[in-house]
């Protein structure tokens, strides 16, 4: 009975992943309906966007974690407990014996530090979050060392506040990977790579069971999982990129959770007795990014009058009321030196009096990449005719997440719209990426936000670094809070909203719970009643 058992789950689970609609999903399965058309690859050493960040924070564990019911607390995960020197330059951790990966095997100090090795070595998007600790692929070994099966010394190059460097192992690219597995589907000393692109080496909640980009993934629980079994079986994560079709699927009973719902299909819904609404705050800031290679972008005078050139107010309360609020500078609600100043708002009379001062009095034409999805593409059309209004052309270049975000990363676009996401709970997460560029060269080891936007910042680089030295947390508050109105005046970033991330979820479906990152959304305690 148990094989009958077992085959019935798999070919439930086969028609799952074939069939393109299927009427009332199975009780321990949950199915979502989600944009995932973001996701470039699942190894978390590569993996920097949202979905693909998401995914891996049901797929591994990592020394440390946050707590979303004490306030977001740092908590132990993998490692037990931890002792930091009297001069913060080293830290100890020892690890909760008896974990194992999905594979079987056990999970020691040594995986750890391969996965620190490879993510360092690779040096894929994220790997700056570790680097910035002093290592390299060449002293990587000797910073970050086993001293037995249970016990890992890390030492960093500078006293950085405690509570910073244990932050930073939240962020996904500090999960740990099965070394032997990924030893094992190395290719020409990728580390693993292209093999952990579309399949996964963890220990944590779910396993990869299946992944087809742009149309779906699929995760089976890990019930060895040394938290306890997840709530359900499996979990399916289908790209839908349309709100309305979402919207659809979930009153049909196709799906168990809507993701991505519009204010439009938020509030058809709300009054579907079937249907509750879950939310939660989340620190994803969306924004423009002006390239500083575009000469007319590189004009203070223009960076300033495309600040006056967005009516912010109108595209809340039209296009992203109740799922984005107003928000003007780099760190979200919530972070320690956050800051609600709001200088900007919708001035064309301002704007073509700083255009005038820049020399370009009838406006001039730039590009802006824009995924092909919304609100994105509703923002960007809103956008599109408020810059009219001054003489701006703007033309929209539509792509899918994958394309936009690397012809992003590659500073070969004019402009960039999207969002960006705390990679740890910690304001150096945001300062980092937003005002820090150490090297403004095409081959730069740190390729943050102001990398690829081409902003040379010296001056204002150091002054980030310095902050997240202090050990005082009022002082480091102030300084937060000065930089970011600094940044507002002189950036070539239009920010312009905080997300309050919304789902939609079938009546009977509990246990959902929205993190402040992609990192905090968890699906094991999600269960059907």
């Amino acid at each position: 009975m148990r094989h009958v058992a077992k085959l019935l789950a798999a070919s439930a689970f086969a028609a799952l992943m074939t069939t393109p609609v299927l009427a009332q999903t199975p009780k321990d399965t949950i199915v979502m309906a989600k944009q995932i058309d973001d996701i470039i690859s699942l190894d978390p050493a590569e993996a920097f966007e949202f979905s693909g960040v998401e995914v891996g924070a049901n797929v591994y564990d990592k020394l440390m974690g946050v707590d979303l019911k004490n306030n977001n607390a740092l908590v132990g995960e993998l490692a037990q407990s931890w002792t930091v020197s009297p001069d913060n330059l080293t830290y100890t951790f020892k690890l909760r014996p008896g974990v194992k990966f999905h594979s079987g095997n056990p999970l020691t100090a040594a995986d750890v530090v391969y996965s620190f090795q490879r993510a360092v070595t690779l040096n894929k998007s994220p790997g700056f979050i570790l680097a910035q600790f002093g290592f390299t692929k060449d002293n990587v070994l000797e910073k970050v060392k086993a001293t037995d099966d249970t016990t890992l010394v890390v030492t960093v190059s500078k006293p950085y506040a405690p509570t910073f460097f244990l932050n930073c192992l939240t962020s996904g690219v500090a999960s740990i990977v099965d070394s032997k597995l990924v030893k094992a589907n190395e290719k020409d000393g990728d580390f693993g790579n292209a093999w952990l692109k579309l399949n996964s080496a963890g220990s944590g909640a779910y396993k990869v069971r299946a992944y087809r980009p742009n149309e779906q993934y699929a995760l089976e629980a890990n019930e060895a999982w040394y938290k306890g079994a997840p709530k359900n079986k499996r979990v399916i994560v289908r790209h839908v990129a349309e709100p309305a079709s979402q919207r659809l699927l979930l009153e049909k009973g196709d799906v168990d959770i809507a993701r991505n719902l519009s204010k439009d299909q938020l509030a058809a819904v709300k009054t579907n007795a079937n249907i509750e609404i879950v939310q939660g705050d989340k620190g994803y800031i969306l924004y423009l990014g002006l390239n500083q290679k575009n000469p007319n972008l590189a004009k203070p005078e223009v960076r300033e009058a495309l600040k006056y050139l967005v009516d912010y107010d109108s595209i809340e309360r039209n296009i992203v009321e109740g799922t984005y609020k107003g928000h003007e500078s780099f760190l979200p609600k919530g972070f320690l030196g956050a800051i609600d100043d709001k200088p900007y708002k919708f001035d064309p009379a301002k704007a073509k009096e700083l255009l005038a001062k820049a020399g370009l009095p009838n406006g001039f034409t730039v590009t802006m990449d824009t995924r092909s999805v919304n609100p994105i593409t509703d923002i960007a059309q809103a956008i599109q005719s408020n810059w009219a209004q001054a003489g701006v052309k703007l033309e929209l270049i539509p792509g899918d997440g994958k394309q936009t975000l690397t012809k992003y990363r590659a500073r070969t676009h004019d402009i960039y719209i999207g969002q960006w996401g705390p990679d740890y709970l910690d304001p150096h997460t945001n300062a980092e990426t937003f005002a820090i560029n150490e090297d403004n060269g095409e081959e730069a080891k740190s390729k943050t936000l102001a990398w690829r936007n081409a902003w040379d910042i010296p001056a204002m680089t150091k002054i980030t670094q310095a902050a997240v030295l202090e050990t005082s947390a009022d002082k480091r508050k102030a300084e937060y809070e000065g930089l970011q109105r600094e940044h507002q005046k002189v950036s070539p970033f239009v920010i312009m909203f905080q997300q309050i991330e919304v789902s939609a979820d079938r009546k009977g479906v509990s246990g959902w719970a929205i993190g402040p990152s992609s990192d905090t959304n968890f699906y094991a305690p999600i269960a059907k009643n």
